[in-house]
C-alpha cells in the first residue's frame, strides 16, 4: 500500500525472494508509479488504496505510508479483513496503538509493527550471554542510533506526517532497551533538540531506569555521522554490539565480550533480518499469535520521552 522508497529498496525485494510470500499487487495514488513498481516486482498495479483493499485475493497488506496516515489505512485494512504489517511507528499515540491491536484481535487478524532488527538472532544471543552471567550482574545499557542529514524535502522533516527523530530513529534504541532489559522501564529524563530551520526534533537523548535498577542511556539523531550500536555493562564485564540495527544481509555480525580475563569475540553467520521479520509475520498469520507486548511498551516509552522532553525543554 504505497510505493515508499524503503518498500521498493528493501521490503519488496525481500518479499519477492521469500518462499512463503507472494507479492500480489502494489497500490499507489499515482498510476505511473504503481505500474513501474509492479513491473519491477512482477505483480499487478492498482490505482488507489481503496481498490487494493477491495481485492479479495489479497490476504495481507504492507503499509509503508507516513506515520500520520497509519491509523486510517490500518483501520481500513482490518475492516476489509486483511492482516497488516505496518511500518514503524505503528502510530505516535499509545492509545491509538492499543485501539488498532484491539480491532485486529476482535476480527481475528494479525497486526504487526515492522521493527525489523529485533528479529535478528544476534540479539537473542546477547540476551543469552547476559542470562548466563557473561558480564556479571547487569548495570547499564548504552544504545545509539544516528543517521546523516536527509534531503530537505524528506517526509521525516514534516510534522504533519509524523516526522521527527524520536519516532524515526529514536525508536531503535528505545526498542533495544525494551528488547534487551525485559523489565518495565520508566523515563527519568529526556531532551529533544530542534535545529534551526527544522519543524521537527532532529536529535534527542533519554535516560531510562528499569524496575530492577538497570539504567539505559539512549541517544539518537538524523543529522549526524552514522552510528548504530549498543553496549551492555555488568558488574564484571561488558558486551559490545556494533552495526546493531540495520546490518546488511551479507554482514557477518560479531558480539564482543570484555571481562577481567580478557576480550573474546563471538562471530555469527550473515543473516537477512528482513527475511527473518517476514517469516515472523507469516508465522503469526498462520498461528494467529497475539501481538507482542514489546510494541505497546515501546509506544508508552516514546510518548513518555516526548512528554518529559517537552516539560524539561
Amino acid at each position: 500500500m504505497g510505493c515508499a522508497a524503503f518498500a521498493r529498496r528493501r521490503m519488496l525485494p525481500a518479499m519477492k525472494a521469500h518462499p512463503l510470500v507472494q507479492v500480489a499487487a502494489v497500490a499507489s495514488r499515482d498510476a505511473a508509479k504503481a505500474a513501474e513498481t509492479a513491473r519491477r516486482f512482477d505483480c499487478r498495479p492498482v490505482v488507489g488504496y481503496e481498490a487494493l483493499l477491495a481485492d479479495d485475493t489479497v490476504q495481507a497488506v504492507y503499509v509503508p505510508l507516513p506515520a500520520a496516515l497509519h491509523v486510517p489505512w490500518v483501520e481500513a485494512a482490518l475492516a476489509a479483513g486483511k492482516h497488516v504489517l505496518a511500518e514503524k511507528p505503528l502510530t505516535t499515540d499509545p492509545a491509538r496503538t492499543r485501539a488498532l491491536f484491539a480491532q485486529a484481535r476482535a476480527r481475528g487478524l494479525v497486526l504487526r509493527e515492522n521493527v525489523i532488527f529485533v528479529h535478528h538472532s544476534r540479539h537473542a544471543a546477547v540476551r543469552r550471554l547476559v542470562e548466563e552471567g557473561a558480564i556479571g550482574e547487569l548495570r547499564t545499557l548504552h544504545a545509539t542510533f544516528t543517521i546523516p542529514q536527509l534531503p530537505d524535502d524528506d517526509i521525516r522533516y514534516r510534522p504533519e506526517l509524523g516526522g521527527g527523530s524520536l519516532h524515526d530513529v529514536g525508536i531503535y534504541p528505545v526498542r533495544a532497551a525494551v528488547h534487551l532489559l525485559r523489565e518495565e522501564l520508566e523515563v527519568r529524563g529526556a531532551v529533544l533538540e530542534h535545529r534551526a530551520g527544522r519543524r521537527v526534533d532532529t536529535a534527542g537523548a533519554a535516560l531510562l531506569r528499569s524496575r530492577g535498577g538497570v539504567m539505559a542511556h539512549l541517544a539518537f539523531g538524523m543529522e549526524h555521522a552514522y552510528r548504530s550500536r549498543y553496549e551492555l555493562t555488568g558488574s564484571t564485564g561488558r558486551i559490545l554490539v556494533d552495526r546493531a540495527f540495520t546490518p546488511p544481509a551479507d554482514y557477518a555480525p560479531q558480539i564482543v565480550i570484555e571481562s577481567s580475563s580478557g576480550t573474546r569475540t563471538c562471530s555469527l553467520p550473515p543473516e537477512d533480518q528482513i527475511a527473518s521479520a517476514l517469516s515472523a509475520f507469516v508465522s503469526a498469520v498462520e498461528s494467529g499469535s497475539p501481538a507482542p507486548e514489546d510494541c505497546l511498551a515501546q509506544a508508552d516509552l516514546l510518548a513518555q520521552i516526548h512528554r518529559v522532553a517537552g516539560r524539561e525543554g
